[in-house]
């Protein structure tokens, strides 16, 4: 548990310093791991869940990179884009998404809250499904060429431009509505069982493990230097 929240306070200033979170929320989210660590007891639902959106962010990068390349007519390695896909297959849907659907949806729906909303999700993760599956095949080819780049293109464009919103969505409206909606205890307890769901699923160092993957993509597609984003302002004149 130490070792995981060192960890993720060190991905929180990260985000932070790429300006994906506001410098108080990370501090927020930094104390919560903190907090955990001094305890010994799992962190809360919502850091949870919204630092699994931080693994999600980073696919998006990495999906924004080879749209990127597409446009540049610049190949790449498609098993990148497999690899970048099965992350958000086993981590964000097989695992993150199911989280939400057993844990959040059914109390919303149940207490008459945020009804469209939570529909509105549920679809999106299944949409979101059918696009995973389609880049997870093109990614299985050996060889790409004008036509997959195009079906890859539209793809993660459209996965793109639907989970950016989606998850910032839950982050702005669901999680902080669903701290609100059950007790103290509840929260508390759910924060336990998310633990335990991410030990039984990946074992006790799954969080690290994807946040690993991720990071071997980003650094064979030359994206991990987080001061490359950084703008340069006598090129913006």
């Amino acid at each position: 548990m130490e070792k995981r929240n060192q960890n993720r306070r060190q991905f929180i200033g990260q985000v932070a310093a790429a300006g994906l979170v506001s410098l108080p929320l990370a501090s927020v989210l930094a104390s919560c791991a903190d907090e955990g660590e001094d305890k010994e007891e799992g962190i809360s639902p919502n850091e949870d869940l919204m630092q699994e959106h931080g693994i999600l962010n980073r696919v998006l990068l990495i999906y924004d990179e080879l749209v990127n390349r597409i446009n540049s007519h610049k190949d790449f390695d498609p098993q990148l884009l497999y690899q970048a896909a099965m992350i958000i297959r086993k981590f964000i849907e097989d695992y993150h998404e199911k989280q939400e659907e057993l844990y959040l949806f059914p109390r919303f729906e149940k207490a008459g809250q945020h009804t469209e909303l939570v529909t509105t999700l549920r679809v999106q993760h299944q949409q979101g499904g059918l696009l995973t599956s389609t880049l997870m095949s093109l990614g299985s080819k050996p060889r790409l060429g004008d036509r997959e780049y195009s079906e890859i293109k539209a793809n993660l464009s459209a996965f793109i431009r639907m989970y950016r919103p989606h998850e910032s969505r839950e982050d702005t409206v669901l999680f902080p509505a669903f701290k609100k909606l059950v007790s103290a205890h509840e929260y508390n307890s759910l924060g336990e069982e998310f633990e335990k769901n991410e030990h039984k699923m990946f074992g006790k160092d799954g969080y690290l493990d994807y946040l690993a993957k991720t990071e071997s993509i980003e650094k064979a597609l030359d994206i991990y230097d987080l001061g490359q984003f950084t703008p340069v302002q006598n090129q913006l004149q």
